[in-house]
């Protein structure tokens, strides 16, 4: 693989700026890509994914938009360098090499709070995204809607239901429960944010000048708090994190009642890519939202 590294990085004379690759370190991969930490032979050091070029595609989108919107202050994103094309339909994504160690996660939460408040102030006022997605290996509609319950049901909870029938969940479009709970978040009146839209443990960090820095998004126009929702499912976000986030920019109140209803997105998409106990977490999720909203 690193022969073709090699040559895909010469295929742009401006991305190397001179030097040569001196060697390539695999990182492992998900589901459907690999990775590698890229070194030059100025000392200089890439991150590089290979991956569907659609996909990677995507990623690099979304990376751009937030390095945009974030204050490099307190939250570094890291801004494509290249999407190259490689062998067999594939491409690769290259970025700038950061040294994540963990740690506090003050800055973190901080530059999270100020990317999402910075972004709503520049919104147009609709949610959804301009370009067909991806949510790990699922996929990610585009669209725009004026109403936040509407977006998040239509553009996000549907799709999800749509795919998992394959697994025998059945919800009809005309269901009670979907209308009124679409309803309820526009009551909530939620101002699109630009989101990270995936933000576990492993898609955020800590650098060692303390400063947040995120990676790997599934970026949309969304209520603020989905981000935040998301750091509960699968943990690895720590006190100062959240302590942070409320200091800088504090959410309303009823956040922790739209948790589960903005985490049902993530299981549904779990449950259709991986099976397992995520599908009964997704029944039992809609039977208690069949309770609240009948």
């Amino acid at each position: 693989m690193e022969a073709e590294l090699d040559q895909a990085l010469k295929a742009d004379p401006a991305l190397l700026e001179g030097a040569s690759l001196v060697s390539c370190r695999a990182l492992g991969g998900g589901c459907s890509q690999q990775a590698w930490q890229l070194r030059l032979s100025d000392g200089r050091s890439l991150f590089a994914k290979q991956g569907a070029e659609a996909m990677l595609a995507v990623e690099a989108r979304g990376l751009e938009a937030l390095h945009a919107a974030a204050d490099p202050a307190d939250l570094v994103v890291p801004r494509p360098l290249a999407v190259v094309p490689t062998s067999h339909s594939r491409s690769v994504l290259l970025l700038p090499w950061l040294d994540l160690v963990g740690g506090d996660q003050a800055g973190l939460g901080k530059g999270l709070a100020r990317l999402h408040r910075t972004s709503a102030q520049q919104s147009s006022g609709q949610f959804g995204w301009a370009s067909e997605g991806f949510i790990g290996l699922g996929p990610q509609p585009a669209g725009w809607r004026d109403r936040w319950g509407e977006a998040f049901v239509q553009l996000r909870l549907w799709p999800q239901l749509q795919l998992a029938r394959a697994w025998g969940l059945e919800v009809s479009p005309h269901a009670s429960w979907l209308v009124a709970l679409a309803e309820w978040l526009d009551s909530h009146q939620a101002s699109p944010s630009l989101v990270h839209g995936d933000l576990w443990g492993g898609n955020a960090g800590v650098l060692a000048d303390g400063r947040g820095a995120l990676i790997d998004p599934a970026c949309w126009w969304a209520d603020r708090e989905v981000d935040l929702a998301m750091t509960h499912l699968f943990g690895g976000f720590g006190r100062s994190f959240y302590q942070a986030y409320e200091q800088e920019w504090p959410l309303p109140l009823g956040a922790s009642d739209r948790r589960m209803i903005y985490n049902l997105y993530h299981l549904l998409n779990h449950a259709n890519l991986f099976g397992g106990g995520y599908g009964q977490q997704c029944r039992e999720a809609i039977r208690h939202l069949e309770h609240q909203f009948s």
